[in-house]
């Protein structure tokens, strides 16, 4: 019997950008801890930019949801609440999926189970909350930070992360920007180019050699606090790998999941908004 209020969803509303991944992003074969991505390659530069960059070690919040509201299995199941998207988003049905569920109670407090197995190193699944953008200019935003908290079970392959689309999204001319928040045995796509700070928060920046994919992977993780992102693609901006009149298509907040070695994991988000003028 469905709990009086439950909204139980059993196919996909709408396809969301978020499912699109770099495919050259791939886990070690080998575990390597949560300390931050392995890497053999050579950092070619070093950075300290204006920013704002606070948190905690441990995910802090919103109490845990206990009596969901809306409850979803189904691959592309989401859910609108409070001007953000709620989506399971199990995107790569080529890599083998194993079953994942998706409870909200809101937009800032919601939980994913997932079970998968490793193939070969593949994101699966990447839910997320996420906001869309009517390509607007990043030149007219004064400001653009996002807070969250989340927790994960320190099992598998798998990081917790922002994965932003400017210049369209998911398109041939879009940049996409992830922000790792946490990560555990996982390494992003291309290769470290770079280090940079922001506020107190040092980063290894990874991309691809089109620019077509930047990422920020920490150097100590942090499961709560403020990310200022119109300093990171400002600072993008100033390095030549986004053009100065880009726009902003789409902010979403998730974990990408390569694998929970084959057994349940809880993955809790318990806090999360975007501020922007």
């Amino acid at each position: 019997m469905t709990p009086r209020g439950l909204v139980l969803a059993f196919a996909p509303i709408f396809v969301l950008a978020c499912s699109k991944e770099q495919p050259g992003e791939i886990a070690p074969t080998d575990s390597g801890g949560a300390d931050g991505a392995s890497s053999t390659a050579t950092s070619t530069d070093t950075d300290s930019a204006s920013g704002t960059g606070t948190g905690t070690g441990s995910g802090t919040g919103a109490p845990k949801c206990t009596n969901p509201v809306f409850v979803t299995s189904d691959p592309n199941g989401g859910w609108s609440n409070g001007g953000y998207y709620v989506h399971n988003n199990m995107w790569n049905s080529s890599a083998g999926l194993g079953p994942e569920t998706l409870y909200a109670c809101s937009y800032n407090n919601w939980y994913v189970v997932s079970n998968q197995t490793n193939n070969a190193g593949a994101v699966k699944t990447y839910p997320n909350v996420h906001k869309d953008y009517s390509n607007v200019p990043i030149s007219s935003f004064n400001t653009i930070t996002s807070t969250f908290a989340a927790s994960s079970p320190h099992v598998g392959i798998y990081d917790v992360a922002y994965d932003i689309w400017t210049n369209g999204v998911a398109t041939s001319d879009s940049t996409e920007f992830m922000i790792w928040t946490e990560n555990y045995n996982q390494v992003p796509a291309g290769s470290q180019v770079a280090n940079v700070t922001f506020g107190d928060r040092a980063y290894d920046v990874w991309k691809t050699s089109d620019s077509s994919y930047i990422a920020f992977v920490p150097a100590v993780v942090f499961t709560s606090g403020t990310v200022d992102l119109l300093g990171i693609f400002n600072w993008a901006i100033s390095k030549g790998w986004l053009p100065a009149n880009s726009t902003l298509g789409q902010i979403c907040f998730g974990v990408e999941i390569v694998a929970t070695d084959g057994a349940d994991a809880t993955f809790q988000f318990t806090g999360f908004s975007i501020t922007s003028s």
